[in-house]
Protein backbone atom coordinates (compact mmCIF):
# COMPACT_ATOMS: atom_id res chain seq x y z
CA UNK A 1 0.00 0.00 0.00
CA UNK A 2 1.34 3.08 -0.63
CA UNK A 3 2.54 6.06 1.86
CA UNK A 4 -0.61 8.38 2.47
CA UNK A 5 2.34 11.67 1.38
CA UNK A 6 2.60 10.02 -2.08
CA UNK A 7 -0.32 11.98 -3.72
CA UNK A 8 0.88 14.58 -2.40
CA UNK A 9 4.75 14.45 -3.04
CA UNK A 10 3.70 13.32 -6.45
CA UNK A 11 1.35 16.52 -7.31
CA UNK A 12 4.56 18.64 -6.50
CA UNK A 13 7.39 16.86 -8.06
CA UNK A 14 5.46 16.19 -11.38
CA UNK A 15 5.42 20.35 -12.10
CA UNK A 16 8.78 20.41 -11.46
CA UNK A 17 9.68 17.69 -13.81
CA UNK A 18 7.87 18.85 -16.27
CA UNK A 19 9.45 22.39 -15.78
CA UNK A 20 12.45 20.79 -16.36
CA UNK A 21 11.47 18.59 -19.15
CA UNK A 22 11.38 15.04 -17.44
CA UNK A 23 8.20 13.00 -16.57
CA UNK A 24 7.87 11.46 -12.97
CA UNK A 25 7.36 7.77 -13.72
CA UNK A 26 6.73 6.62 -9.98
CA UNK A 27 6.91 7.91 -6.06
CA UNK A 28 7.82 5.61 -3.33
CA UNK A 29 8.10 6.69 0.40
CA UNK A 30 9.86 4.09 2.27
CA UNK A 31 8.74 5.05 5.81
CA UNK A 32 10.33 1.16 7.29
CA UNK A 33 14.17 2.58 6.57
CA UNK A 34 15.61 4.97 9.15
CA UNK A 35 16.10 7.32 7.93
CA UNK A 36 13.31 7.45 5.74
CA UNK A 37 13.70 7.30 1.60
CA UNK A 38 11.54 8.99 -0.78
CA UNK A 39 12.33 7.73 -4.37
CA UNK A 40 11.01 9.14 -7.17
CA UNK A 41 11.82 7.95 -10.31
CA UNK A 42 11.87 10.10 -13.46
CA UNK A 43 12.68 9.96 -16.96
CA UNK A 44 13.42 11.97 -20.00
CA UNK A 45 11.30 11.68 -22.82
CA UNK A 46 13.50 12.98 -25.08
CA UNK A 47 16.79 11.29 -24.51
CA UNK A 48 18.27 8.60 -22.29
CA UNK A 49 17.59 9.10 -18.80
CA UNK A 50 21.01 10.81 -17.49
CA UNK A 51 22.75 11.25 -14.00
CA UNK A 52 22.78 14.86 -14.91
CA UNK A 53 18.67 14.52 -15.21
CA UNK A 54 18.70 12.79 -11.89
CA UNK A 55 21.00 15.63 -10.08
CA UNK A 56 18.79 18.39 -11.43
CA UNK A 57 15.36 17.08 -10.55
CA UNK A 58 17.05 16.42 -7.18
CA UNK A 59 17.99 19.66 -6.54
CA UNK A 60 14.83 21.45 -7.85
CA UNK A 61 12.82 19.02 -6.00
CA UNK A 62 14.46 19.09 -2.54
CA UNK A 63 13.53 23.08 -2.73
CA UNK A 64 9.74 22.37 -3.60
CA UNK A 65 9.86 19.60 -0.97
CA UNK A 66 11.48 21.67 1.88
CA UNK A 67 9.13 24.85 1.38
CA UNK A 68 5.85 22.46 1.19
CA UNK A 69 6.81 20.97 4.75
CA UNK A 70 5.00 17.68 3.78
CA UNK A 71 7.90 15.73 5.45
CA UNK A 72 8.43 16.76 8.91
CA UNK A 73 11.28 14.47 9.65
CA UNK A 74 14.29 13.68 8.47
CA UNK A 75 14.39 11.92 5.06
CA UNK A 76 16.73 11.29 2.23
CA UNK A 77 15.76 12.16 -1.42
CA UNK A 78 17.03 9.74 -3.90
CA UNK A 79 16.00 10.62 -7.43
CA UNK A 80 16.72 7.88 -10.14
CA UNK A 81 15.37 6.47 -13.32
CA UNK A 82 13.31 3.17 -13.44
CA UNK A 83 15.59 1.01 -15.34
CA UNK A 84 14.53 -1.50 -17.66
CA UNK A 85 12.31 -3.16 -15.49
CA UNK A 86 8.98 -1.37 -16.32
CA UNK A 87 6.94 -2.03 -19.03
CA UNK A 88 7.07 -0.33 -22.65
CA UNK A 89 4.70 1.72 -23.85
CA UNK A 90 6.25 4.09 -26.08
CA UNK A 91 7.81 3.82 -29.82
CA UNK A 92 10.57 4.69 -28.57
CA UNK A 93 10.52 1.71 -25.87
CA UNK A 94 9.80 -0.39 -29.16
CA UNK A 95 12.59 0.59 -31.34
CA UNK A 96 15.09 0.48 -28.70
CA UNK A 97 14.37 -2.80 -27.22
CA UNK A 98 13.98 -4.60 -30.12
CA UNK A 99 15.42 -8.40 -30.41
CA UNK A 100 15.12 -8.28 -26.19
CA UNK A 101 12.91 -10.71 -24.50
CA UNK A 102 9.88 -9.86 -23.26
CA UNK A 103 6.34 -11.34 -22.45
CA UNK A 104 3.22 -9.96 -23.30
CA UNK A 105 -0.04 -10.39 -21.34
CA UNK A 106 -3.65 -10.64 -23.39
CA UNK A 107 -7.12 -10.23 -22.13
CA UNK A 108 -9.33 -12.14 -23.41
CA UNK A 109 -6.61 -14.64 -24.30
CA UNK A 110 -5.33 -14.74 -27.83
CA UNK A 111 -5.53 -18.20 -29.35
CA UNK A 112 -5.91 -19.67 -26.38
CA UNK A 113 -2.81 -17.82 -24.60
CA UNK A 114 -2.92 -15.05 -21.81
CA UNK A 115 0.76 -14.83 -21.69
CA UNK A 116 3.60 -14.66 -24.45
CA UNK A 117 7.17 -14.88 -24.49
CA UNK A 118 9.37 -14.51 -27.32
CA UNK A 119 12.45 -11.53 -28.84
CA UNK A 120 10.47 -8.30 -29.56
CA UNK A 121 10.72 -7.94 -33.32
CA UNK A 122 8.41 -4.74 -33.39
CA UNK A 123 5.17 -2.87 -32.69
CA UNK A 124 2.60 -1.37 -35.90
CA UNK A 125 -0.67 0.04 -35.33
CA UNK A 126 -2.00 -3.33 -35.16
CA UNK A 127 0.00 -5.76 -33.73
CA UNK A 128 2.87 -6.33 -31.35
CA UNK A 129 5.01 -8.78 -33.57
CA UNK A 130 7.28 -11.59 -31.49
CA UNK A 131 10.04 -13.78 -32.70
CA UNK A 132 9.63 -17.25 -30.85
CA UNK A 133 12.33 -19.85 -31.85
CA UNK A 134 12.66 -18.26 -35.43
CA UNK A 135 8.74 -18.15 -35.91
CA UNK A 136 6.70 -14.77 -36.12
CA UNK A 137 4.09 -14.41 -34.24
CA UNK A 138 1.45 -11.19 -34.62
CA UNK A 139 -0.26 -10.12 -31.89
CA UNK A 140 -3.66 -8.25 -31.91
CA UNK A 141 -3.28 -4.55 -29.75
CA UNK A 142 -6.20 -4.66 -28.99
CA UNK A 143 -5.74 -7.78 -26.53
CA UNK A 144 -2.99 -6.47 -25.58
CA UNK A 145 -2.43 -5.54 -21.56
CA UNK A 146 0.86 -5.10 -21.45
CA UNK A 147 4.21 -5.93 -22.73
CA UNK A 148 7.38 -6.18 -20.80
CA UNK A 149 10.69 -7.14 -20.74
CA UNK A 150 11.31 -10.43 -19.69
CA UNK A 151 14.44 -10.41 -17.19
CA UNK A 152 14.09 -14.04 -16.17
CA UNK A 153 16.32 -14.84 -19.39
Amino acid sequence: MAHPLVSQILDLAAPVAEELGLEVVGVVFHTNQRPPVLRVDIRNPHQETGLDDCERMSRALEVILDKAEIIVDAYILEVSSPGISRQLTTDREYISFKGFPVIVSTFPPYEGQQEWTGQLIRRDETSVYLNQKGRAIAIPRVQITKVRLDERR
